[in-house]
């Protein structure tokens, strides 16, 4: 039986020659071309200034949140349902991370429970372009605007989403990214900031080089941290962003591939919505069980993963999870989270992949 991931990465590009030309060049760490060349590449691809790379996406948001100056009991406002990394970032910084539910439609934040949660010690807002569908950055931004409140985009998942023609990375005071192995663009760990704000670039940039001044070597003015990625990893980057464009048209073509073969199903699922006047790309295709809870959510798991095909569960909201755990109800969070399940999601999938993984769903809500 030949197994079906749920996410792999796609190397047929120049992958392999630059990676050996860092390799012949011995230009293997933290200082080369490929590095500039990535940033700039991604930079004009996502429509801002600057895009500054590091070794993950972790590291990219803590990084901005650092450049941005936010303190001990400072508050930061981020959707309950995201990967735990947008958390663990605002509590790197000393911050409070204060949870807000998502809206049913596309599990993304929900802009009318944000006004609800800001206070006096509320300093920005992290929206999530959660599993590749962009926030509703309009709302967001006139949220933060009124409260004076930066705005931090996580667009870790969605490389190429767009907003009103505007792609996700261009819309707040800065974004950050991820390249991690199973990420639309990859470098195998890595991550990048972007912005157009120059004054924020050039504290980025200082941070992440264990903040030695940027015109005097070996000057320490701040305390900084090594977020820096390699020349070896840059080289994957700029080859991947070479093919971008064929990248997310095979995701498209993948979501239009599952919305024929899963329309049968449509009395027991839901399949994605993509909001009006936005670009979701697809980093993973989800669905929702209409019925039941996380217990017959992972019987169809396992009874797919029993048919050679790998999935994986929505997140698990912020509040249930120990370090930021809540007795607040969550509505939406709280229903969904418990339904949800990652298909496979790849550019290497075939029709008759999806075709497989359409009809052994249907066998496995039928066992479940």
């Amino acid at each position: 039986m030949n197994r079906i991931s749920v996410a792999q990465p796609v190397l047929n590009g120049n992958e392999r020659k630059y990676v050996l030309d860092c390799l012949d060049t011995n230009w293997i760490s933290s200082v080369g071309k490929y590095i500039t060349a990535f940033e700039e590449s991604f930079a004009q691809f996502c429509g801002v200034k600057h895009a500054i790379a590091t070794n993950n996406g972790t590291t990219a948001l803590h990084l901005a949140l650092v450049a941005l100056d936010l303190q001990p009991g400072d508050e930061v406002i981020i959707p309950t349902v995201t990967y735990i990394a947008t958390a663990n970032a605002v509590r790197y910084c000393g911050g409070t991370p204060v949870l807000v539910d998502v809206e049913a439609a596309t599990m993304n934040i929900d802009p009318a429970d944000i006004e609800r949660k800001i206070t006096s010690k509320t300093k920005g807002i992290i929206p999530v372009h959660l599993y590749g569908h962009p926030a509703e950055m309009e709302t967001i931004n006139a949220i933060a605007r009124k409260h004076k409140l930066w705005v931090v985009e996580d667009a870790a998942e969605a490389h190429g989403a767009e907003v009103g023609g505007r792609k996700v990375g261009s819309m707040s005071n800065c974004a950050t990214f991820s390249f991690f192995g199973n990420k639309i663009v990859t470098t195998g760990e890595g991550g990048m900031v972007t912005t157009s704000n120059d004054e924020l670039a050039r504290k980025l940039r200082l941070f992440r080089g264990q903040g030695m001044d940027l015109n005097r070597r070996y000057w320490f003015p701040v305390v900084g941290y090594n977020y820096r990625m390699t020349n070896i990893q840059a080289a994957i980057g700029l080859a991947q962003m070479e093919t971008i464009e064929k990248s997310l048209a095979d995701r498209a073509k993948l979501a239009t591939w599952y919305a024929d073969a899963l329309a049968g199903l449509k009395d027991q699922i839901v399949m994605p919505q993509e909001v009006e006047s936005v670009k979701q790309v697809y980093w993973m295709y989800n669905i929702f069980l209409r019925d039941g809870d996380a217990t017959r959510r992972d019987a169809v798991m396992r009874n797919l993963a029993d048919v050679g095909i790998e999935t994986r569960p929505v997140f698990y909201p912020m509040h249930v999870l120990p370090p930021y755990k809540e007795d607040t109800v969550y509505p939406v969070a709280d229903l969904w989270a418990q339904r949800g399940i990652n298909l496979p999601t790849h550019q290497a999938l075939t029709q008759a992949d999806v075709q497989r993984v359409a009809d052994s769903l249907k066998q496995a809500l039928l066992q479940a």
